[in-house]
C-alpha cells in the first residue's frame, strides 16, 4: 500500500472557537466554521495542520520551521532541508538554500463531530446520529421514526427525554455494546449516548453550542471600549470529534535518527559515488558539475544540514530526537503529527486562547 490512514478521536477540553473570519447579523456576531451541506460545526484541517506543525516544531527544537514560511523582515523561514523531519512531514514554502517549495507527506482532514454533549433532565448525555456513526465506521444502527430517539436502558425509565429544549420519545433501547467505539472513550460517556436522526442532530447541535458575550478593550485606556460588545459561539467542552491523518510518503527518506546516522557516515566516508548519489537527491550536485571547489562546498553544506539536527541538552550534544521533549515520539511522519497534537491539550487549537478556549486532548487512535 502506498499510503497509510491513521484515524484519531479527540475531545475538547475547553470550548473551541475557529471562526469564519468576520462578523454577521444573526444569533451571534462571531460564528464558527460549519460544513456547508449539514450545517454542522467542524474544526478545519487547515487550523489543525498549522497548530500541530507549530507545536511539533517547538517540541523538536526547531521553532524556525513552525509556520513562518518565507523569510521576511529578518525572520527565518522554513529551513526546507531533507534532514528536517518538520519540513519533510509538513512541507515548506521556501527553504533557506533553495527557492523551491515542497509539499509534505501528511494530509490532516477536518475534525468532525462524533458525540456532542447536551444537558437533559437526567444530566449530561452525548448525542450522535446514524450518518455520523456510519461515516466513522459504525454500521448496523437504525431508527423506526426519525422524530424519536434511542438510548441505553439504564439512562432513564421514562419514555421521553429532553435534549436541551427538544423533547423526544423513545424509539427503542440502544445496545451500547454494539457501538464499537475506541477504548479511549470513557464508559460513563458510552452509557449516556443518545441516538437521533440526522435531521434532529443538526438542530440539537446548533441549539446547544456555547455562546459567550465579550467586549473589546481599548488599548490606550485598558478599559472596555464603548459600544464594542459582541457575542461568539464555540463547540462546547467534552465534545468528541474524529479526524484522519493520511501519510503518503512516496520518497521513503524520512529523517529519523537511523537515517541521520547513515547520512553522517556517508558524508564522512570515502565512497564518493555514494556521496554523489546523496547530494543529487538533495539537489546539491549534478553530473555536469566538475569543479572541485563546488564539490567541497556541497559536501560541507550537506554535513552542516546533518549537524543542524543535533542540539545540546544538559551539557551534552545529542540528536534532537533524543531530547527530553521528544521522548516516546515515534520516528515517523505520523509520530511527528502525534507529537504536535499532544501539545494541543495544553496550548489549544484556533483563536480565543486568552479567553480559555481551544484545548484538545487526543483520546484514541483507531486502526484503519
Amino acid at each position: 500500500m502506498s499510503y497509510e490512514n491513521h484515524r484519531y478521536v479527540v475531545m475538547t477540553v475547553d470550548p473551541v472557537h475557529v471562526g469564519t473570519g468576520g462578523m454577521r447579523l444573526g444569533r451571534v456576531d462571531l460564528s464558527i466554521v460549519r460544513e456547508p451541506g449539514t450545517n454542522l460545526p467542524k474544526i478545519p484541517g487547515t487550523a489543525l495542520h498549522g497548530a500541530i506543525r507549530s507545536y511539533a516544531a517547538y517540541r523538536y527544537g526547531k521553532p524556525r520551521c513552525a509556520g513562518l514560511g518565507q523569510p521576511r523582515e529578518g525572520r527565518e523561514g522554513h529551513c526546507g532541508r531533507p534532514t528536517c523531519p518538520i519540513c519533510y512531514t509538513f512541507g515548506y514554502v521556501r527553504g533557506e538554500d533553495t527557492a523551491q517549495a515542497h509539499s509534505g507527506v501528511v494530509t490532516i482532514t477536518d475534525a468532525r463531530i462524533l458525540l456532542f454533549p447536551v444537558y437533559s433532565m437526567v444530566g449530561p448525555v452525548w448525542v450522535t446520529s446514524l450518518s455520523i456513526l456510519e461515516n466513522f465506521g459504525i454500521e448496523g444502527q437504525s431508527l423506526r421514526d426519525e422524530g424519536k430517539a434511542r438510548w441505553p436502558e439504564n439512562l432513564t425509565r421514562e419514555g421521553h427525554l429532553n435534549l436541551g429544549w427538544l423533547m423526544v420519545e423513545k424509539d427503542g433501547t440502544l445496545n451500547v455494546s454494539e457501538l464499537n467505539f475506541p477504548a479511549g472513550i470513557p464508559q460513563q460517556v458510552r452509557d449516556r449516548i443518545v441516538l437521533i436522526s440526522d435531521k434532529l442532530f443538526t438542530q440539537v447541535v446548533n441549539s446547544n453550542l456555547e455562546v459567550r458575550t465579550s467586549v473589546s478593550i481599548d488599548p490606550e485606556r485598558g478599559a472596555a471600549e464603548e459600544g464594542a460588545l459582541f457575542t461568539y459561539e464555540a463547540i462546547p467542552r467534552a465534545t468528541f470529534l474524529w479526524l484522519d491523518v493520511i501519510v503518503d510518503d512516496h520518497r521513503g527518506e524520512f529523517p529519523n535518527k537511523g537515517a541521520l546516522e547513515r547520512w553522517k557516515g556517508c558524508l564522512q566516508g570515502t565512497d564518493d559515488e555514494a556521496k554523489k548519489e546523496l547530494l543529487k537527491r538533495w539537489r546539491l550536485w549534478s553530473e555536469r558539475e566538475e569543479d572541485t571547489a563546488k564539490w567541497e562546498e556541497a559536501i560541507g553544506k550537506a554535513q552542516s544540514w546533518v549537524r543542524e539536527e543535533k542540539t545540546e541538552e544538559n551539557g551534552q550534544e545529542k540528536w534532537r530526537w533524543d531530547t527530553k521533549a521528544m521522548q516516546g515520539v515515534e520516528q515517523t511522519p505520523v509520530g511527528i503529527v502525534s507529537a504536535g497534537l499532544a501539545w494541543a491539550q495544553d496550548l489549544g487549537i484556533g483563536g480565543m486562547g486568552t479567553r480559555g478556549f481551544g484545548r484538545l486532548r487526543k483520546i484514541a487512535e483507531v486502526a484503519q
